[in-house]
């Protein structure tokens, strides 16, 4: 027990040190032993995870030495017993974040003439980390571009290549699932454009994408559900960019949405009846306005909105009438303006 203690450390330290610069010295040999101890240690988890007392001396041991390496490596990211089960792919992560990686180890992780199938299963989540972190640097340079288009040449060849990467990481057909990578790589990719109109149109464009594609076979279908329901979950846990892609982008790119998924038309209508909300009656002004925050918007914007989803189809004017009807209510069924927001915007919709 005490050596496959002292081996789990010590693959811990190659960890840390393979964020470093010290890879800069690193050659064939040094990385064929590195990738050797990682699939060691995924070799200890699938042996013992289910042993509690060999777990337990080895999340003890993990957390002396995640303490000594905080203390060594700045910016150290603690290791857990879980994360044993996939220490290639935090080696792999590591090093294509890594700066310092000299372009002789790079070549050597694509390099299946090199590595051959000792290390085939590690080149092949090299060839798609690699994908996904280029994918992220296209995406990313949309902040850079201002465009008042949508969706647009550009929005619509990112919003594909971005539905591309994320079936490639959540479809099994491509390895298993891997749902912390998607989320990465969206998360990276709002944290370089900010919720801006751009990046907005492009996940508007990712969504639609699928609407355009006439080729797509059951398989392709079935994987890009999985896509599709994966960016709206995403957009639910980043509310402010969902905001931000209702209020910017075109109602009718908004309609298109709309009519194409069920869960959008409800996460849309949430995001009216909210704007709705915000709103107050100013008594001096007669009009409806926003007192109490800077995230809503107008009452002639939310109008608008309303107007297009009246226009959209039969059903789905009935439904949204009967829902604006019952919000109404809810507030008194007042119909002297200003009282309520909803009775007021009924009467503005009834006009002619």
């Amino acid at each position: 027990m005490e050596t496959i203690v002292k081996n789990v450390e010590r693959t811990m330290e190659l960890l840390a040190v393979s964020q470093t610069e010290t890879v800069q010295r690193w050659d064939k040999q040094t990385l064929d032993r590195v990738f050797q101890w990682t699939q060691y240690c995924q070799h200890v988890y699938t042996r013992f995870h289910a042993n509690p007392t060999v777990r337990d001396i080895l999340e003890k041991q993990l957390q002396v030495t995640n303490e000594s390496l905080r203390t060594t490596f700045h910016g150290y990211t603690d290791i857990t017993f879980s994360d044993l089960s996939q220490c290639q792919h935090l080696l792999l992560v590591g090093l294509l974040n890594n700066a310092a990686v000299p372009s002789s180890v790079v070549k050597l992780l694509f390099d299946t003439i090199t590595v051959g199938g000792k290390y085939k299963d590690a080149t092949g989540h090299c060839t798609e980390l690699i994908e996904v972190k280029s994918a992220c640097k296209v995406l990313s340079a949309i902040h850079l571009k201002r465009s008042t288009s949508f969706p647009g040449p550009d929005n619509d060849v990112l919003g594909m290549t971005l539905m591309e990467m994320l079936d490639i990481l959540l479809s099994p057909a491509t390895g298993g699932s891997k749902v912390g990578l998607a989320e990465k790589l969206l998360d990276n990719i709002l944290q370089t454009c900010g919720e801006n109109e751009n990046f907005s149109g492009v996940v508007a464009a990712a969504l639609l994408s699928r609407k355009n594609d006439k080729t797509a076979t059951t398989t392709k279908m079935a994987s890009e559900g999985v896509s599709f329901h994966f960016i709206l979950d995403w957009l639910q846990q980043h509310h402010s960019l969902l905001h931000n892609m209702c209020s910017t982008l075109p109602i009718g790119l908004l309609m298109d949405l709309h009519q194409q998924s069920v869960r959008f038309r409800v996460t849309y209508g949430d995001m009216l009846k909210q704007w709705g909300s915000q709103l107050e009656y100013d008594v001096g002004e007669g009009e409806w306005v926003q007192m109490y925050t800077t995230d809503g918007v107008s009452f002639k914007t939310l109008s608008d909105h309303y107007r297009s989803l009246l226009g959209a189809c039969p059903s789905t004017k009935e439904d949204v009438e009967r829902e604006l009807t019952e919000l109404k209510v809810a507030d008194g069924d007042f119909d002297v303006r200003g009282l309520s927001v909803w009775g007021d915007l009924l009467s503005e919709l009834n006009k002619v």
